[in-house]
């Protein structure tokens, strides 16, 4: 039986699950959220919701990276995981079983302790209701609890980045064992994360410390994340002091402000990817050769100055040029006259209206929708911008309501993160409808293969059709890109773009 303190969030039902819309709106100059040891956070977006299991908002990850924990968790420095709520873990010599120590003595925010049922739960929980994070337990046979302090996984095949599957992001948070049932997670969060979720409106979500983390209570009393669109106006409210940190910064701005005093800057390249994708069942965009006509006609170069000025690097794949498992391949030159050849060749009438679904919450995407329309009008593609608030492209893109959308893909660790679910047949986030058997067959081996420089091989087969397919047209790596107000402390910025202030303290 199961101990239940009730959650204190005393306005969770205020939580919006529309997005603010941007431009221009003007900026709260009251206090840090609730007293002097409050951190405010400047984002772009808000949440879209709670539910660690369901979201894959980033808006919401920023949040929930404070109040949930999983297994293990992607160390600070080089993204190799390390414990987390499992102290240690190991595999059976055959790789087929992993057995998975837990952390004692760790409660959840409401009271009740944590312990090997509840991870019986969160896991099967995503499994058996097919939520967005299913396809990483694709080779799972089983999660079980040996005793109360032990987890056992078995696998059908040797599955040797698992531990990133279950670790990388907190959308394989650990929720205690009936938490679905009992609460509302969409509104509502019972983690075992260093802050707990107290309410969430249209303007802010604010986060109390737990004094009961088991990694010792944070430093800092709580956190206010203030929703501001326009990066300028986020970072206006960073140098009047309304805010103590803010990873929405104008693009045009990084360099000058790496040698101003009013300001703490940071940089480090990310492990995301940006990109642009079109709907298969959206004629003529079925049609693999308009797609390589479009990519063909892409200057990416020119689009990656404009979004981001010089704070990323084109690249036609998805992985950064530092990863192990980076593939130098770029096929597509900028070219009006092959990209017009192409099109002919599809047998495609032009014009043709194109509709580029992109949000103001994420500025970068409007600047490298309006540039892209204008590369691609002189093959007679005429490109209608729609910008929409984060709430409706997250609704939109799940619809299938779309010619084509941009956005990116963050917080990649494995491989698997930047292919597996975005390309095979029927994956959760194949939301273009892209389906090649031998993509499909290529990223299952890679998916279970423990050579190393063999997984390459098999990834870098996978990439090269996908860029060819134009499955995703990929466009570019940003840098994270992030500033906090001098004084400010044990704040770490990291190439996941995980957002951790458990350690902060303010000046």
């Amino acid at each position: 039986m199961r101990t239940i303190r009730p959650l204190a969030l005393a306005a969770a039902g205020a939580l919006a699950l529309t997005a603010c819309g941007g431009g221009g709106e003007s900026v709260d100059t009251g206090g840090g959220g609730g007293g002097d040891n409050v951190l405010t956070a400047a984002v772009a977006a808000q949440p879209d919701q709670f539910d660690p299991h369901v979201t894959s908002a980033y808006p919401s990850f920023q949040v929930l990276e404070n109040v949930y924990d999983t297994l293990v968790v992607p160390n600070a420095e080089d993204l190799t995981m390390e414990p987390s709520l499992a102290t240690d873990w190991e595999v059976s010599d055959d790789g087929l079983t992993w057995t998975f120590n837990l952390r004692e003595d760790v409660t959840f925010h409401d009271g009740s302790e944590f312990d090997a049922a509840d991870v019986v739960y969160s896991y099967n929980r995503i499994i058996d209701e097919e939520l967005n994070n299913a396809y990483r337990f694709s080779t799972v046979e089983s999660v079980e609890a040996v005793d109360p302090q032990t987890v056992e996984i078995t696998v059908s095949q040797p599955t040797p980045n698992l531990p990133a599957l279950i670790g990388a992001f907190k959308g394989m948070s650990i929720l205690p064992e009936g938490a679905a049932e009992e609460y509302d997670l969409t509104t509502e969060a019972v983690g075992t994360g260093p802050f707990t979720l107290e309410s969430s409106d249209a303007s802010s979500t604010e986060l109390a410390a737990y004094e009961d983390y088991w990694g010792g209570a944070p430093s800092i009393d709580g956190v206010e994340f203030r929703y501001i669109t326009e990066p300028a106006a986020a970072l206006t409210a960073l140098e009047n002091g309304e805010v103590q940190w803010t990873d929405n910064i104008p693009p045009q701005q990084i360099e000058s402000l790496a040698g101003d005093d009013a300001v703490e800057l940071a940089t480090t390249p990310s492990v995301d990817y940006w990109y642009m994708s079109m709907n298969y069942a959206r004629e003529p965009f079925g049609n693999p050769l308009v797609r390589q006509a479009i990519a063909t006609a892409i200057d990416r170069g020119a689009v990656t100055e404009a979004a981001r000025f010089g704070a990323a690097q084109p690249n036609q794949t998805a992985i950064p040029e530092d990863s192990f498992y980076y593939y130098d391949y770029a096929p597509f030159e900028p070219s009006v006259e092959e990209a017009t050849a192409l099109l002919q060749q599809a047998g495609v009438q032009t014009p043709i209206t194109m509709g580029l679904m992109v949000t103001d919450e994420f500025p970068e995407t409007v600047t490298a929708a309006q540039v892209i329309a204008s590369q691609l009008e002189p093959i007679g593609i005429d490109v209608d911008v729609q910008t929409v608030d984060f709430a409706t492209w997250l609704d939109r893109q799940a619809q299938g309501d779309f010619d084509a959308f941009l956005l990116g893909w963050l917080g990649n660790i494995d491989p698997f993160d930047y292919y597996h679910a975005q390309h095979i047949t029927g994956g959760s986030s194949n939301y273009q409808g892209y389906s090649n058997p031998e993509v499909d067959r290529l990223l299952n081996e890679a998916a279970t293969e423990t050579d190393e420089d063999a997984r390459k091989e098999l990834y870098d087969q996978a990439a090269k059709l996908i860029v060819d397919d134009v499955s995703y047209l990929y466009l570019y790596n940003p840098d994270v890109v992030q500033a906090w107000v001098p004084g400010l402390e044990g704040y770490q910025i990291r190439a996941d773009k995980a957002i951790n202030f458990e350690d902060v303290t303010l000046p």
